[in-house]
């Protein structure tokens, strides 16, 4: 593939396959032996950890949607910059719903390999939205 075929993959997986719920779909995305890495440290996640984690942002925000708003391609890893914004209607981390949409903007590092996620990464700035929405207070 291309860079710009991968990220367009990626692009498609997020805004479509993510943003619409297509859970059944992540097997043309993900690949069975996907892992997530946490600085640097790896874990097994697979498909099947990748639906977990999707379907527990469900929980929080029932019809979250993410968009791509800027990437880069190096070599198998895609990075894509993006804003996610749902509906809080479920309880997170201690923090009661507030039945407000909210806007977190992040990142996503994504190795790919015949055209699946073969590793998954990258970061939420959850804090900048929780303050700024009155959600969680500084100390």
């Amino acid at each position: 593939m291309t860079a710009d075929e991968q990220k367009d993959r990626i692009r498609y997986f997020y805004e479509v396959v993510v943003s619409q719920n297509q859970l059944d779909r992540l097997y043309d995305y993900v690949a069975d032996d996907c892992t997530v890495r946490v600085g640097e440290t790896e874990y097994a996640c697979g498909i099947a950890g990748m639906r977990e984690h999707l379907q527990a942002i469900r929980v929080t925000y029932p019809d979250y949607s993410m968009r791509i708003i800027r990437q880069h391609c190096d070599g198998e890893y895609v990075i894509s910059e993006f804003i996610m914004q749902g509906k809080h209607e479920g309880q997170w981390i201690g923090i009661k719903p507030t039945g407000r949409t909210l806007s977190f903007n992040g990142v996503d590092i994504d190795r790919m390999v015949d055209g699946k996620i073969v590793e998954h990464g990258g970061a939420v700035n959850t804090f900048e939205t929780l303050l700024e929405n009155r959600l969680i207070q500084p100390v």
